[in-house]
């Protein structure tokens, strides 16, 4: 057989090719899914944090800021651990980005605080300087919309294996889990009890008096999102 191949070079080049594809497959495909495994820490985003999420995606923050962290010195020095595949898991859809007119926000949470985003949010320039970054007004009026934040978790519930109200394995060998409302309206009940959290953390008044009378401010949504990236 081989020395038939050798006569047919065309028959050889493609022999070579399968193999060397079939042994790719074999190699790579397990690495793949192996890596994109959700790695232990990584657990669903509560419904309050679903909603910021909404908000991050409904005004583009996106579009200038990326979620990954590249393993380079320059990046890991700035931003902190590189992002690995598995962070990932529970994402729909996926934020990477490809563009950062600002920073990178993967893991924003662990060195940027509820009052700093409040303020950040209000007027950018005030709090960096030189940022083109706009300010978002709005964001302290708007409500937040946790129907569609809620329909979001069913949806990742029921189709993509998200596992809302399971033990999800943590860092610390602790076990976390992330409840998911039994209905609207206690959706709503669940995400007004960890909205008054982060409004306790916040200065402006007007959101604080939303949130006592049963209002979720889109900021208060977005400040909880960003506060859960680390």
């Amino acid at each position: 057989m081989f020395h038939w191949l050798e006569k047919h070079p065309f028959f050889f080049a493609v022999g070579v090719f399968v193999t060397i594809a079939f042994a790719g497959l074999i190699e790579i495909i397990p690495n793949f899914a192996q890596a994109s495994r959700p790695v232990i820490g990584t657990k669903p985003i509560t419904l309050l944090e679903q909603a910021g999420r909404d908000v991050y995606i409904k005004n583009s923050c996106n579009a200038c800021h990326s979620q990954l962290i590249r393993p380079f010195k320059a990046e890991t020095d700035r931003y902190g651990h590189y992002s690995l595949s598995g962070e990932y898991a529970y994402d729909r859809p996926f934020l990477w980005g490809s563009e950062r007119t600002g920073p990178d926000l993967h893991r924003v949470g662990n060195y940027r605080t509820t009052e700093w985003h409040e303020n950040h949010m209000m007027d950018p320039a005030k709090i960096v300087q030189g940022s083109i970054m706009p300010a978002y007004p709005w964001m302290f009026t708007n409500k937040a919309d946790i129907d569609t934040a809620y329909a979001t978790q069913l949806t990742n519930a029921e189709f993509f294996g998200v596992p809302y109200n399971k033990p999800v394995p943590m860092k610390d060998g602790s076990k976390v889990v992330v409840k998911m409302a039994k209905s609207v309206a206690d959706a709503h009940a669940m995400a007004l009890a960890e909205a008054k959290k982060v409004a306790a953390k916040m200065k402006n008044q007007d959101v604080k008096d939303a949130v006592a009378r049963g209002d979720i401010p889109e900021i208060v949504a977005l400040i909880a999102y960003l506060n859960s990236l680390k």
